[in-house]
């Protein structure tokens, strides 16, 4: 009953910009941390960004000073600003959330997105 649906990915060149966004929808009653993923093929899956519901961020050492996690509380949405993207950076992004929903009784629980692939090459 609640979702993430991540977009935003695609091709670019290096040194380029892409946003990627996640949507959440649902049941939902309150959101948690917001957090951006991702995973190169051969790799594991590496947390990038990460930004609590009072907005305190956290990011990964390789992607300080050129990615910016935020989020639209409002909008139940979290967005992932990537600036001068390297060749590095290419992987599929996966968005989690901590969502508070309800079936019986409230809960919190993670949900991830199905990832949306980012491309860097010239």
């Amino acid at each position: 009953q609640v979702q993430l649906v991540e977009s935003g990915g695609g091709l670019v060149q290096p040194g380029g910009s892409l946003r990627l966004s996640c949507v959440a929808s649902g049941r939902i009653f309150g959101i948690n941390d917001m957090g951006w993923y991702r995973q190169a093929p051969g790799s594991q899956r590496e947390l990038v960004a990460l930004i609590t519901s009072g907005g305190n961020t956290n990011y990964a050492d390789t992607v300080k000073g050129r990615f910016t996690i935020s989020r639209d509380n409002s909008k139940n949405t979290a967005y992932l600003q990537m600036n001068s993207l390297e060749p590095e950076d290419a992987a599929v992004y996966y968005c989690k959330a901590d969502i508070r929903t309800m079936a019986v009784v409230l809960y919190t629980k993670s949900y991830w997105g199905q990832g949306t692939q980012v491309t860097v090459s010239s």
